[in-house]
């Protein structure tokens, strides 16, 4: 029966003119619409003023200690949306994602003091060979899944970091490498300020690419993949090529950001690369959220903050003496709050500070109504 027949007969008038529609969500009308990052002005407009505020004002009226800091975050932010990449999106499990980042720091500090490399050319360049590297540890990805691929990129881990100490023909081993300062265009980078612009630049273009190569069929496949490979394989994706593409993809971004965290220590050894690195880059990528881009920037906040509490309580205990230079050991005390957080938020919010944060925009966004 016509739907205008039936409300004739139940006593209503029916006309296209009295009826109303009002939005109750957004709608995509034009696939213009549907490849768009943000899908408000709203959102464009905050996206606008942060990035003013990011590089504008921040920098500006930060202290060198706190720059450096925010340049430490920067980084860790770059290399911990790779390791998400591959853990969140794919699935793919790896404890070797501090050696990625030795493997671009090495790449970059080699390519600069030998080759004599440029400096915008190094930083790509350390990212690919990285990525090579990851690569070829992510070959046992094809057949291993699950705790037996964690305990190969485990070994991957353990042999980078043996690798990195003994072969000192190109390393150093012990001693280190000490770069040269960077120069753009005549410019050189020798300040915590001018290193803030290029780290965050780099973090928003890496950032960027991301979140579009997410929305790509790679990017669908990486998921399909993570949700159910034998039902991804069904459908024609070839899981060994893409879980390897994806093991690439995130060492390119480990090996980038070891690049430039190389240029802005200038002088590198082993020492900062080893499993507890892994681990700490994993901790940022769950407590930030599992499959969110934005999610391993509120990891890496809550990781690197974390650390500068801790630091800035040890001095204090020290002060007040509670503990004695001689008998200090943070490592253990780092670790119990690596582990309690992670604990936590699997308990109480295993989707991270990125589910905690859509949270409370919806209920800003909602408010007054509970939904």
């Amino acid at each position: 029966m016509d739907f205008s027949v039936w409300w004739k007969l139940k006593g209503y008038e029916f006309t296209m003119k009295r009826l109303h529609f009002h939005p109750c969500g957004n709608y995509k009308e034009k696939y213009e619409q549907e490849l768009s990052i943000f899908d408000t002005d709203f959102g464009r407009l905050w996206s606008v003023i942060g990035i003013f505020f990011l590089f504008a004002i921040l920098p500006f009226i930060s202290s060198p200690y706190f720059l450096h800091v925010l340049n430490m975050l920067g980084i860790a932010s770059i290399a911990a949306i790779g390791l998400n990449i591959l853990i969140g999106y794919t699935g793919q499990i790896s404890l070797g994602h501090g050696a990625f980042i030795g493997v671009g720091a090495y790449a970059a500090a080699i390519l600069a003091t030998s080759a004599n490399v440029p400096f915008l050319l190094t930083l790509p360049m350390a990212g690919l060979i990285s990525a090579m590297v990851g690569m070829i540890f992510g070959i046992p990805s094809g057949r291993l899944k699950g705790l037996y691929l964690t305990i190969a990129t485990l070994a991957g881990q353990i042999i980078i970091e043996y690798v990195l100490v003994h072969w000192e023909s190109m390393t150093k081993g012990t001693m280190g490498i000490t770069i040269p300062r960077p120069n753009i265009f005549g410019f050189e980078l020798s300040s915590d300020r001018s290193f803030f612009f290029l780290i965050f630049s780099c973090l928003v273009v890496m950032m960027w690419i991301a979140v579009n190569l997410i929305r790509t069929k790679y990017g669908r496949a990486f998921i399909a993949i993570r949700d159910n490979d034998r039902a991804a394989e069904g459908m024609g994706i070839p899981l060994f090529r893409y879980k390897l593409l994806s093991f690439g993809i995130s060492s390119f971004y480990a090996g980038f950001a070891g690049a430039i965290w190389a240029y802005y220590m200038v002088s590198i050894t082993s020492e900062p690369f080893t499993l507890g690195l892994s681990v700490e880059y994993i901790a940022m990528v769950i407590i930030g959220g599992l499959g969110s881009i934005s999610g391993s920037i509120y990891g890496a906040v809550f990781i690197t903050f974390l650390n500068e509490i801790l630091r800035w309580l040890t001095g204090i205990m020290m002060n007040i003496g509670v503990i004695t230079e001689s008998g200090l050991n943070v490592a253990p005390l780092r670790e119990f709050f690596f582990g309690t957080s992670i604990v936590l938020f699997i308990l109480f919010e295993p989707r991270g500070l990125a589910e905690v944060w859509r949270i409370i925009r919806s209920n800003f966004r909602l408010w007054p109504f509970a939904y």
